[in-house]
């Protein structure tokens, strides 16, 4: 039997996350899909380096996490504190949702991640 590598242990990972999403990414992705905000094009359940992100919009760098109880405890805590500062070390912007936010309060998170796309700042060119 031929071991996988883990790309392809992430890549069914986050197909599996995609076919569960809970009903807080269900209403959040129905947006974000048709979400046109100077050309922003999310993904759901992204496979970022060691780590699969809820969705990312990878031509701004930003990805948004959608939160449930688990992440408020102390263990959840320490560990996406950990995620957050090495997807920031590789240059992305990450928001952090609660789900009952997402839930109820749907206007309000979807105006925080269109300001955090407007605030964008600008790319500077690659070095050559």
């Amino acid at each position: 039997m031929a071991k996988r590598s883990i790309s392809d242990f992430k890549r069914q990972s986050a197909n599996r996350l995609r076919a569960d999403a809970t009903a807080a990414e269900q209403i959040l992705w129905r947006h974000l899909r048709r979400l046109d905000v100077r050309g922003s094009h999310f993904r759901r359940q992204v496979v970022i380096g060691p780590y699969i992100a809820d969705f990312a919009c990878l031509a701004e760098k930003l990805i948004v996490e959608v939160d449930g109880s688990q992440h408020g405890e102390d263990e959840g805590l320490q560990r996406d504190e950990v995620r957050t500062r090495w997807l920031e070390s590789e240059g992305f912007r990450v928001i952090r949702f609660w789900n009952n936010d997402v839930m109820s309060k749907t206007d309000a998170v979807l105006d925080a991640i269109h300001t955090m796309i407007a605030v964008t700042p600008p790319r500077l060119p690659a070095a050559g």
